[in-house]
């Protein structure tokens, strides 16, 4: 078979389980990309400038981030984790549903903020869970979990295509207008968009053409609402929903049985690890656990490199996707609006087939071997669009491979840290919050360089960031080498300690042979 037939039992066991966590990132997913489609709606929306509706990003970046510290706090039981993602999907759906009724720019940044802590806890929840059911076999079921994301990300500007105005409303500069555009409206040629269009370019007030983007958000808050529904079904299932009655459990198959009770028996055992090195909770308790002061440097360091490289990775990501159309309708490029609007659209396209094509990779390559070549891949590409960088085919094409190469360095990083650790520290909290804190500080500074230093300047960012992840990565191999050293050292040592020595048997043989005389 081409997947061995233990990770079938597995993912049979905990498919639940499985398929529930699943659904929550393409909530995560869905969220995180509508924004940039929908921006100038939204700032007719709010009545607001330019600069004034950037800060709605930032303050959903950065209550993702905060999200993503403090998430592990309620995975110290299934009851309090599920409880947490019914919460934070249920949330998304009300964020939706009420962002059209938002005509002020402050409160639309708290919507957004309050959806961006909603996807922080999501999102470290749901990889702590995985990890923690499918320990080294996480790998392959990470990859999907991340697939989801990228579905998400590209379900929602499809589903807001149709519902954007082609005009502005002039509250925008016309270099903001160019910028920050958006994707066509699929009835572009119609008599009456025309007819908008040309009176849009009219001096006058009030006679804008009438935003219906408020459909685009009510449909996703419609097509997220069955998430949280399976978040509640999985409750119920389990018996953790006190105002209903339990149910009959189910029985158990002899293989089921079999695993059930040999994970029972290795379970106490887990759990006094989890609970000697920190286990995997949330950021701040790892920092403070008295435990870990014994460990090596190595053991921080590992934790230390796999979240800068994974700063560094995601913030390309969120970059890219945040200022490719930007470098597009620039000189040297000057690509026309409508197509330099397909660019994000394919990028995100790009992740969602690269994390789809990561589960079979993943179950037949080490994680470290898919780190290294995504890494040295996303560096060639950006090299390739350096060179290249006045053709317009190679654009796209760059942007596909990049999109391919980056997909998924997460969830192998995750795999593969989380397997150097034994799965005893706190690698899911500080990865998921050092890539949450890349993404919210490379769009800010990737932003401000290109509005100071010109667009070429986009792809010269992209090609530091990538060489500087690498360099970070070979650093983490090296100090996987030396925590694989100490471990060695310290199994031979316990070992010297408890095999008795040559001597000692001797003279144990001796005493029992004169109390055998003397009796």
């Amino acid at each position: 078979m081409f997947v061995d037939e233990r990770i079938v039992t597995l993912f049979k066991r905990n498919a639940h389980h499985t398929l529930t966590y699943w659904s929550v990132f393409f909530s995560f997913g869905l969220c995180i990309a509508f924004l940039g489609p929908t921006i100038l709606d939204l700032q007719c929306q709010t009545n607001s400038t330019l600069s004034q509706i950037t800060w709605v990003f930032f303050s959903q970046q950065f209550c993702l981030l905060i999200g993503s510290s403090i998430g592990g706090v309620f995975k110290r039981t299934l009851f309090s984790a599920l409880s947490a993602l019914f919460v934070s999907a249920l949330i998304i759906s009300v964020i939706f549903a009420i962002i059209p009724l938002c005509h002020n720019v402050l409160l639309l940044a708290i919507a957004m903020a309050v959806s961006g802590f909603a996807m922080g806890i999501i999102d470290t929840i749901a990889n702590i869970q995985l990890v923690t059911i499918y320990q080294r076999d996480s790998a392959v079921f990470l990859q999907a979990l991340h697939f989801f994301i990228g579905f998400g990300a590209l379900v929602s500007p499809l589903i807001a295509d149709p519902f954007l105005s082609e005009t502005g409303c002039g509250n925008h500069t016309g270099n903001g207008t160019e910028i920050i555009h958006h994707f066509r409206n699929m009835l572009r040629n119609s008599p009456i968009a025309e007819h908008n269009i040309t009176q849009s370019h009219l001096p006058h007030e009030g006679g804008e053409e009438e935003s219906i983007v408020h459909y685009a958000f009510w449909i996703m808050a419609l097509i997220n609402l069955p998430v949280p529904i399976a978040v509640l079904f999985l409750m119920y299932r389990e018996q953790l929903i006190p105002c209903c009655p339990s149910g009959t459990p189910r029985l158990l198959d002899k293989d089921e049985l079999a695993m059930e009770n040999q994970q029972g028996a290795e379970g106490t055992d887990e759990e006094q690890k989890e609970h000697e090195a920190g286990g995997h909770g949330d950021i701040f308790s790892c920092c403070q656990n008295d435990n870990l002061r014994g460990l090596p440097v190595s053991f921080f360091m590992i934790h230390i490199l796999g979240g800068m490289v994974l700063f560094m990775t995601d913030g390309i990501v969120g970059a890219y996707a945040g200022f490719v159309y930007t470098y597009a309708v620039a000189p040297p490029m000057s690509l026309p609006h409508k197509t330099a609007g397909y660019l994000a659209s394919i990028f995100w396209a790009a992740i969602t087939a690269g994390r789809l094509l990561s589960i079979p990779l993943s179950y037949r390559f080490q994680p470290v071997r898919l780190l290294m070549f995504n890494l040295a891949g996303a560096i060639v590409t950006v090299l390739m669009l350096l060179i290249f960088y006045t053709s317009n085919t190679f654009l796209f094409i760059g942007t596909c491979l990049c999109g391919l190469f980056l997909s998924s360095i997460f969830p192998c990083m995750l795999a593969y840290t989380e397997d150097i650790l034994d799965y005893q520290g706190c690698a899911t909290s500080v990865l998921v919050t050092s890539a949450g804190m890349g993404e919210m500080v490379m769009q800010v500074l990737v932003g401000s360089i290109i509005q100071t230093e010109g667009s070429y300047s986009f792809l010269l960012c992209g090609m530091i960031i990538a060489c500087i992840g690498f360099i970070l990565f070979i650093g983490l191999l090296l100090f996987h080498r030396m925590h694989r050293n100490y471990l060695t050292g310290t199994t031979k040592m316990s070992t010297m300690v408890e095999e008795p020595t040559p001597e000692q048997n001797g003279s144990s043989k001796t005493e029992q042979k004169e109390e055998k005389d003397s009796s």
